[in-house]
């Protein structure tokens, strides 16, 4: 290996370049090699700017020296290292499909930088979040106005037919209070967005509990035009958080599926151990993945599918994504997605808090074995559905 690299950074899963202070790359551990599809030795000689997809953030930031005065762009310098941090760069080697990764350059001994990449899915480009204009805020707020008669004349016609049920009829008393349950839910919606307040504190919750509600509204939707499965990992412990926003989060990504045409629809919950979200790393995080068999999502939106009021579907309001994408922020987790026809996953990953562990202890929570990536100790799920793995439903 190239002396600008030590021989153990090839046991590394995270790709590695050594550069040149001229900018040009000199050496590659294996991860390098495997992030841009190329041998070693293509990549060495290469300057940094032939690797660079969109704009020369990197070639900036080399030529500045590191300095965030000169670089022209927002950057993070990590305190007391010296590490310069550049959000999601679109990087390919000449030729290939752009690639997205946040990168990290540290200077080395006697010239030259490390840098470092930590690939991304999510919000290739901009966080579309951070753009956001006040005009679209302003839009929001006026859509919301506008729902809460509507919502409010719902809330009523719930009640004067629930009054109409007979006693013996739990199945339909049932499907009225679910109604009456989600109006309530989305005046909650509309007037936070009218008038924004601080969120809910979060409690602990089964997070299957929050998965069965959002199926009993997918079946009151779609009926049996769509066969609903559940793969559910009992041995998840409790989750902190808010489970009206999480509902509310999960369903919009189950309707979305259904409404793009799926014949299935799989929920699946697994334990993530060492999870990176953003720049942080988690020992122990929930993986929600929602996988459906739909049209999937057009490669025009690709990049927007996350934007307010960017929508797919001539009838669709924009909004459901968008708000899933706020819920996740919500828990401190990411929403990302990877979609061809036929086959679309939008995973939501969502932290554990950090528990502090008594002396005494006995096993910890990653004793034990487990399916797929492993499981979570902890208290089993509790609710009704969360001991099933992957039963049919319909």
């Amino acid at each position: 290996m190239h002396p600008a690299l030590d021989p153990a950074h090839d046991h590394l899963s995270t790709p590695l370049l050594a550069v040149s202070a001229e900018g040009v790359v000199e050496a590659a551990n294996t991860a390098g090699g495997q992030w841009f599809g190329v041998s070693l030795r293509r990549l060495a000689g290469l300057p940094l700017a032939a690797l660079e997809v969109q704009g020369d953030a990197l070639v900036r930031a080399l030529a500045a020296g590191g300095d965030p005065a000169a670089m022209g762009r927002p950057i993070a310098p990590m305190a007391a290292t010296g590490v310069i941090r550049l959000p999601r760069l679109a990087l390919a080697y000449p030729g290939a499909a752009p690639r997205f990764a946040e990168a990290w350059l540290t200077p080395r001994d006697g010239g030259g930088w490390l840098l470092e990449l930590h690939p991304v899915d999510e919000f290739p480009g901009g966080d579309p979040v951070a753009a956001l204009p006040l005009a679209l805020a302003a839009a929001l707020k006026g859509l919301a106005h506008e729902l809460r008669n509507p919502l409010a004349g719902l809330k009523g016609a719930a009640q004067l037919l629930a009054r109409r049920i007979p006693g013996d009829d739990a199945a339909s008393r049932e499907l009225v209070e679910l109604v009456d349950s989600e109006v309530g839910r989305l005046a909650q919606l509309v007037d936070r967005l009218l008038d924004p307040a601080p969120p809910n504190p979060h409690a602990p919750l089964n997070v299957h509990a929050v998965l069965e509600r959002v199926l009993r509204l997918a079946e009151a939707d779609a009926g049996w035009g769509v066969k609903l499965v559940r793969d559910y990992d009992p041995s998840l412990p409790e989750l902190h958080g808010d489970l009206d926003r999480l509902v509310q989060a999960t369903w919009n990504l189950v309707r979305n599926a259904i409404e793009a045409g799926a014949g299935e629809v799989v929920l699946r919950t697994r334990a993530e151990h060492g999870a990176r979200i953003g720049s942080e790393l988690h020992a122990l995080a929930l993986r929600l993945d929602i996988v459906d068999d739909g049209r999937g999502v057009p490669d025009e939106l690709a990049e927007q599918v996350f934007v307010p009021l960017v929508s797919g579907r001539a009838e669709g309001s924009g909004l459901g994504l968008a708000l899933a994408q706020q819920v996740a922020r919500e828990h401190r987790g990411s929403l990302a997605f990877r979609s061809r026809p036929g086959h679309t996953v939008f995973t939501l990953l969502l932290p554990y808090a950090a528990l502090p562990v008594a002396p005494d202890a006995g096993a910890g929570p990653d004793d034990g074995g487990s399916e797929d990536r492993g499981e979570a100790g902890g208290r089993a799920a509790g609710d009704a559905g969360a001991g099933s793995v992957t039963d049919g439903d319909g």
